[in-house]
């Protein structure tokens, strides 16, 4: 089978249906040599024969409506399976029922939430089974009781946990704006599964929040003996479940998510309108509750206005302690980039620091990229951060007057554009070096501009994954103080941007 997508110039591709179109009547017995609807059940039987057998797994769930004309509509339970058929499989779906019907054939997908209740998903009857009940027991090799000073203590990086280093309690600048949500983690962290259970931290993007979930799992694993702690974004989360199912293994994912002692779960906001996930969390979040093992979410919002959860799940989430984050004050936003001057080793001026707080006033990220690209100007121009060198860099990064919210698309079109190469082949996969330097200064300014998260941004990249974007954004702010050419491309880009 060709690995070229269809509709080339031997198999025309027919114009694109919406899987919601009015279609017209299926074709008549005397147009066809079957019965449309049969046609296709018998094509579509075949086609499982031909798949891998984790498509099949997901094909099993589709049922084939009918055939119109050279249009064959299978119909999905739900969006997760029309995402992964449109993403994953449509073109080599395509060209097995072109084969079969000897003809160019284009898939039409559309949902019908009666084949939920089909689905090949897991028994929930013994879905909340006892487990052990969570023994926290202090190191007695640790002396200290402060909270501050336990993320210094060695961790083991068990499987799974994936905490980041630097996300301590010690390195988090409290402020007006973060003082609650920072006392309601030390207050988690000291006394899991007692003290607020469970803790959803919620606000905008760069705030903070994810930074406070790793220092809760790196301060229990540093102070308790043999605690298991998971840390997972929602999209993880979901794509896990998933794998399982088609897999047929649930029971290794249950144990992955029930047999530890806490469990962190990032933009909590993500398993809207994923109605299987809901139900497998559900019984999740009450196994672990039940046994006093300790959850903590974040998310963008409130439970109340995550209006896709499942009622049942939003009560749940508000049984323990909600608390927000709000965007820095001017005092906090000076302090962080202290903190930051600091933990970097280099010298800035303090009115450079008030200077780069008062322009960026909403998100940490942003606030702490604009200080690296001050500092790396300064360093390729071999200069001293000054005012005026900081007016200069952050000129560009934030032009006077009004800013329209800057989209993902449109950096990779301005970085494809700048760099004279399609927006196709900086989403691909060719290690040529203009499109890696390309594909990896468009995550840096995803991730800089935007408020996506990792995993998201990863998507928007062809399906890349999150610890690809994590390279990227890393190697460039690295390669930004370094090469001028890639500060002068990344502030070029930049400017492209934020003048569109």
């Amino acid at each position: 089978m060709s690995d070229t997508p269809f509709g080339d110039a031997d198999h025309p591709r027919p114009a694109p249906i919406h899987p919601d179109a009015v279609l017209p009547p299926p074709m008549s017995s005397q147009s066809a040599d079957n019965d449309p609807t049969e046609a296709l059940n018998e094509a579509w039987a075949n086609i499982l024969t031909k798949v891998s057998k984790p498509n099949r797994a997901w094909l099993s769930n589709t049922t084939p409506v009918t055939m119109h004309s050279s249009t064959a509509m299978v119909a999905v339970p739900n969006e997760f399976a029309r995402d992964r058929l449109e993403s994953k499989m449509r073109y080599e779906l395509e060209e097995l029922l072109s084969d079969h019907f000897h003809k160019a054939i284009h898939l039409a997908i559309t949902i019908d939430p009666d084949l939920e209740l089909a689905l090949g998903a897991p028994d929930h009857e013994d879905e909340e089974e006892e487990v052990p009940p969570a023994q926290f027991v202090p190191k007695v090799t640790v002396g200290v009781t402060e909270p501050s000073a336990r993320p210094t203590t060695t961790i083991d990086d068990d499987e799974g946990n994936r905490l980041n280093p630097k996300y301590t309690f010690d390195s988090f600048v409290i402020g007006a704006s973060n003082r609650f949500a920072h006392a309601a983690a030390v207050a988690v962290a000291e006394a899991p599964g007692k003290s607020y259970n469970p803790l959803l931290i919620y606000g905008g993007s760069g705030l903070g929040k994810t930074h406070l979930l790793h220092a809760i799992g790196r301060y229990v694993m540093s102070y308790y003996d043999n605690v298991k702690v998971k840390y997972v974004s929602t999209e993880e989360l979901t794509n896990d479940f998933i794998n399982a199912i088609g897999t047929n293994r649930t029971t290794e994912f249950r144990r992955s998510y029930r047999d530890v002692d806490v469990l962190l779960v990032d933009d909590i906001q993500f398993l809207q309108s994923k109605i299987q996930t809901q139900e497998e969390f559900f019984h999740t979040f009450n196994t672990l509750h039940n046994a006093q093992k300790q959850i903590v979410m974040t998310s963008d919002r409130p439970p109340k206005l995550l209006e896709a959860l499942e009622p049942r799940l939003r009560s749940r989430f508000e049984w323990g302690l909600l608390t927000d984050i709000q965007p820095p004050d001017l005092e906090t936003r000076i302090a962080i980039l202290r903190r930051k001057v600091a933990a970097e080793k280099i010298t800035v001026e303090p009115d450079v620091l008030e200077f780069i707080a008062s322009r960026i006033q909403t998100n940490i990220r942003e606030l702490e990229g604009a200080l690296i690209r001050v500092t790396a100007f300064a360093s390729l121009n071999q200069q001293s951060v000054d005012i005026s060198l900081a007016e200069v860099v952050l000129k560009d990064l934030i032009p006077e007057g009004r800013e329209t919210p800057v989209t993902p698309e449109r950096i990779i079109a301005e970085t494809a554009d700048y760099f004279d190469i399609s927006a196709d082949d900086l989403l691909g996969t060719s290690r040529a070096q203009t499109l890696v330097t390309a594909r990896q200064i468009a995550m840096y300014l995803c991730r800089e501009l935007t408020d996506l998260s990792l995993p998201k941004i990863g998507a928007e990249f062809s399906g890349k994954d999150h610890t690809t974007v994590m390279h990227a954004d890393r190697k460039i702010r690295a390669l930004m103080g370094e090469q001028r050419q890639i500060f002068n491309q990344v502030s070029e880009i930049t400017n492209r941007i934020k003048q569109y």
